[in-house]
């Protein structure tokens, strides 16, 4: 029985993930004839926007916490090329919590075959609008996603 309560307890806490759909346009590719790797990045951020969006932290939300997420690293897996008029499905979930920080995760794939073009891994920090130095997430944050 005890078993059964762990792996139910596991389950509901499966992150929250938000996708979104595109097309690789001509102004996102580079001289390789490929998405740019800046682009993919720029993707990844947008997702990231999104998703805070859809669960109620819009830049206004953020205000009224008195506080925002800014990058402290990104890790990115170049995997797979996109080219012009491709489909791409990105999807991005936060992995973990820490007092002051997250780390999200960020998949881009193409979703004719599946192929995974590229993984982000970005730990960003929680930072006060006045004084610039990091501050505990909120509980309702967290519980957002």
């Amino acid at each position: 029985m005890r078993e059964r309560q762990s792996i139910a307890r596991e389950r509901s806490l499966e992150p929250d993930r938000f996708t979104w759909h595109l097309t690789v346009s001509p102004a996102d590719i580079d001289e390789l004839d490929h998405v740019s790797n800046v682009v993919y990045l720029q993707w990844a951020l947008e997702a990231a926007r999104r998703h805070s969006d859809a669960r109620g932290w819009d830049p206004a939300a953020y205000r009224r916490a008195g506080a925002t997420w800014v990058v402290r690293r990104h890790e990115i897996d170049y995997l797979r090329a996109a080219r012009v008029g491709d489909a791409v499905r990105v999807t991005t979930w936060v992995e973990s919590w820490k007092r002051v920080s997250c780390v999200r995760r960020t998949e881009l794939v193409h979703p004719g075959d599946g192929g995974v073009l590229v993984r982000v891994a970005t730990t960003w920090a929680f930072v006060a609008f006045e004084g610039g130095r990091p501050t505990g997430v909120p509980a309702a944050l967290v519980a957002s996603f």
